[in-house]
């Protein structure tokens, strides 16, 4: 098998055998993906010309489109996820969370663009006087850019990483142009093929690049954007390319992210509260074999309760069923592929260097080509000289307790990981939320607050929902993306438009009011 590109309204393949897909179980080459040879260029430029259309229809005939591609995606939902077991590794509850989570987000900006009606473009509620008398006013306008959308997804989340970002551009009015990690790219290729057969898309709305990427990004301009997933060692490279370019791309970046929890000082052993983080910390170490940008990487424990924690979610780690995601029983697969694997392992080492290995899943017997890594728990038992454990994610199946003295320790240590996703609290303690709110979500892109009433009613700390932001500050990127409407931003331009009040009033009853 070697996947195709969708580019200029028809399917292409690189002039090259390209670079191997596997299946990370077996270790067994399940496909190609190459890109050499093809037009990059004459590529973006029919997205340009012929996806300009989809800014002239309105939000409400944008979100139909995108409700007809929830409707294809559900009715082929069984064939992506073997797809997703055979070349992601995923147990059915880790593909489902990323094919799912695809068609949950598809609907959910469906129904943002229902809402919208029939306009094509948004207006800021209010306005301002800008005279003395009311004669001249100010309003804020929001209008498509007339470029094309590059997505550079990572092979985490083939399915759910492509299509939210998709969503938001198509809800715009921006054409896609899909880049997935070629390393997974045969679940995005074929949900794409699924959808073009379907006919669902206007021409130059949604193209498809697998393979390498070479030739995207000179090729792009002012009125284009660049949004990637992936290493912050790639990010920086693209930062520097996009930075020498003289009308480059608008970029927004979600990268590394050594993502922390905070028990509580009253989350003791025996109260709901830690069993809920126990719960959460396990399934950060099991859950899609650990990989997941928003995944708990440290987990901040009082010192009090630093023991018990530990052998409570020792033991869970202990009896995780890892193996094959075919078998039911299974709770944690591979890694995607031995590149991966070895990366793991290898960061695994380096943190072990300040934290001791407590507890590891069992691993069956593996072909050595596999992607398999055991489930690893580890414990600092010197919080104050570890550096590594707030500076090196694991992108696998490893978290680590860090015990703290007081919760001014604990603020201090979850600043450290210098821009995160995602940040957890499990506490009842109003004073110690406070505190999380004001000193920590600078840091942060999401923080998930657990008491009492929200118990296991909560989405989960590495869950992306698209009514909430995702994305981080500092190492984790600077990105922002979803959080409903406010996606949209990233594919607009607001345009402060100063005029008569007949203008003002006349302009903005066209376009849908929407805060963004």
């Amino acid at each position: 098998m070697k996947l195709e590109s969708f580019l200029s309204g028809g399917w292409c393949t690189g002039a090259r055998a390209g670079r191997s897909l596997v299946n990370p179980t077996t270790g067994e080459e399940i496909g190609t993906a190459d890109a050499t040879g093809l037009d990059v260029a004459s590529a973006l430029e029919y997205a340009r010309s012929k996806g300009r259309a989809l800014s002239a229809l309105g939000f409400s005939e944008r979100g139909a489109i995108l409700k007809e591609v929830s409707g294809i995606l559900q009715a082929n939902r069984d064939s992506y996820l073997e797809i997703a077991r055979i070349n992601s590794g995923n147990t059915a509850a880790d593909a489902s969370f990323d094919v799912d989570g695809a068609i949950f987000t598809l609907k959910s900006y469906a129904r943002l663009g229902s809402g919208l009606g029939d306009a094509t473009h948004l207006v800021e509620p209010g306005q301002d006087q800008l005279a003395r008398d009311p004669v001249f006013f100010a309003r804020h306008f929001w209008t498509t850019r007339p470029g094309v959308a590059v997505q550079i997804n990572a092979f985490n989340f083939p399915a759910w990483g492509m299509w939210e970002k998709v969503a938001q551009a198509l809800l715009a009015g921006v054409p896609s142009f899909a880049k997935p990690a070629t390393s997974t790219a045969w679940l995005s290729e074929r949900m794409v093929r699924d959808v073009i057969d379907a006919g669902i898309f206007p021409d130059g709305t949604l193209s498809l690049l697998c393979g390498g990427a070479d030739g995207v990004i000179p090729s792009l301009g002012p009125m284009d954007s660049v949004a990637f997933t992936g290493s912050g060692e790639t990010a920086r490279l693209l930062r520097r390319e996009i930075a020498e370019m003289a009308l480059p791309p608008r970029l927004t970046i979600e990268a590394d992210s050594v993502n922390a929890t905070i028990v509580g000082p009253d989350a003791a052993p025996g109260t709901p509260m830690f069993d809920l983080a126990v719960r959460e910390a396990t399934k950060a170490i099991s859950f899609k074999a650990g990989q997941l940008c928003t995944n708990i990487r440290r987990i901040l424990v009082p010192m009090e309760h630093a023991a018990p924690f530990a052998e409570a979610l020792s033991g869970k780690v202990a009896g995780l069923a890892v193996g094959d995601p075919s078998d039911e029983a299974v709770r944690t697969g591979p890694l995607i592929n031995l590149a991966q694997r070895n990366e793991a392992q290898s960061k695994i080492e380096l943190l072990s260097g300040e934290a001791r290995v407590i507890a590891q899943s069992k691993l069956p017997e593996v072909p050595a080509s596999s992607g398999f890594v055991a489930p690893t728990l580890l414990l600092c038992e010197d919080v104050a000289n570890a550096r590594a454990l707030h500076d090196v994610e694991v992108f696998g199946p490893c978290a680590t307790i860090l015990p703290y003295t007081g919760v001014d320790q604990a603020v201090a240590l979850g600043a450290l990981g210098q821009g995160s996703l995602a940040l957890s609290l499990f506490s009842n303690d109003e004073g110690v939320q406070s505190r999380v709110l004001s000193q920590l979500a600078h840091w942060h892109g999401r923080i998930l607050m657990v008491d009492d009433e929200a118990g296991k009613s909560h989405s989960g700390h590495a869950n992306v929902v698209p009514n909430c932001v995702h994305g981080g500050p500092g190492r984790a990127g600077g990105g922002e993306e979803l959080g409903g409407l406010r996606g949209l931003r990233f594919h607009m331009q607001r345009t402060a438009l100063q005029a008569g009040p007949t203008v003002v009033d006349a302009l903005g009853a066209g376009a849908a009011e929407a805060c963004l």
